[in-house]
């Protein structure tokens, strides 16, 4: 779909993936509104921006959902219109085991990153099948398709948006609307800080190891917006993405047991 002057809807504008998002869309000359719980964050985003009225900001949490439902009215009553929703927001664990994960921890992972998605989705099909062309495109993670141990929860809400986005993709055939999932590898963010998640043992563990090639944001962002603009039905970030995908499908036990021998020391 075209992006100059479309209006797009980005959560986690504040931050990350989704600021870069967003201030890429105002660069390729689309309206943005950015939706963060960080108030700061998106006072920021709209600093850097320097867009004006293009750039609406818009502070909620994706999981409240009376929040969300009322968000679309907020949106176009600012940009007049919808074409196009990014789900970029979501939080990690911390790095435990099951065993020694508390049942809020996880309640408070699905919520964000699998309700969020849903609720923010639901709120924004109406609008989006009404226009003449649309996208929907929700950020699942390389962890939504391989299991990462000390991420369960984490990757568990991940596998959910694949599945969610997947279905929604097939309900769709014959609508205006393009809908992709997308799987980020590792991607330079400050996604632990934002989540809330105590980094000792991940910087114990990753002390004298060798430093491991990540995307950056930018470079995040801009693949993102590509894969909306080419209507592509998924798309992975990264290289480690990459290879993961292939090598799941093709060996999904080594796959598996490749990533636990890289968590261990993590984990103990």
């Amino acid at each position: 779909m075209q992006i100059t002057d479309k209006v797009f809807v980005v959560t986690g504008g504040g931050n990350g993936m989704g600021r870069e998002v967003a201030l890429q869309l105002i660069a390729r000359g689309a309206r943005v509104a950015a939706v963060d719980l960080n108030e700061a964050g998106l006072a920021e985003t709209a600093a850097l921006a320097k867009a004006g009225e293009r750039l609406s900001t818009h502070a909620l949490n994706v999981s409240d959902r009376k929040a969300v439902l009322a968000l679309p009215d907020a949106v176009v009553k600012a940009h007049g219109q919808v074409d196009g929703l990014f789900n970029v927001a979501g939080i990690i664990q911390p790095f435990v085991k099951i065993n020694e994960l508390d049942f809020d921890v996880i309640e408070r992972v699905m919520n964000v990153n699998f309700w969020g998605v849903v609720n923010m989705s639901k709120a924004f099909l109406p609008h989006l099948l009404a226009r003449p062309e649309s996208g929907l495109l929700n950020v699942s993670s390389m962890g939504g398709f391989l299991p990462v141990p000390g991420q369960a929860a984490y990757g568990a809400s991940k596998a959910a948006v694949k599945l969610f986005t997947e279905a929604l993709f097939a309900e769709t055939q014959g609508t205006p609307l393009k809908v992709t999932v997308i799987f980020p590898g590792g991607v330079g963010t400050n996604i632990t800080a934002n989540s809330g998640v105590d980094t000792s043992r991940l910087e114990a563990a990753s002390a004298g190891a060798k430093e491991r090639k990540v995307t950056t944001p930018r470079d995040a962002g801009r693949q993102i917006i590509d894969a909306m603009e080419k209507g592509a039905y998924r798309a992975t970030i990264g290289g480690d993405a990459r290879f993961m995908d292939r090598f799941s499908r093709f060996s999904p036990r080594r796959a598996t047991l490749l990533i636990a021998n890289q968590m261990k020391a993590l984990l103990g």
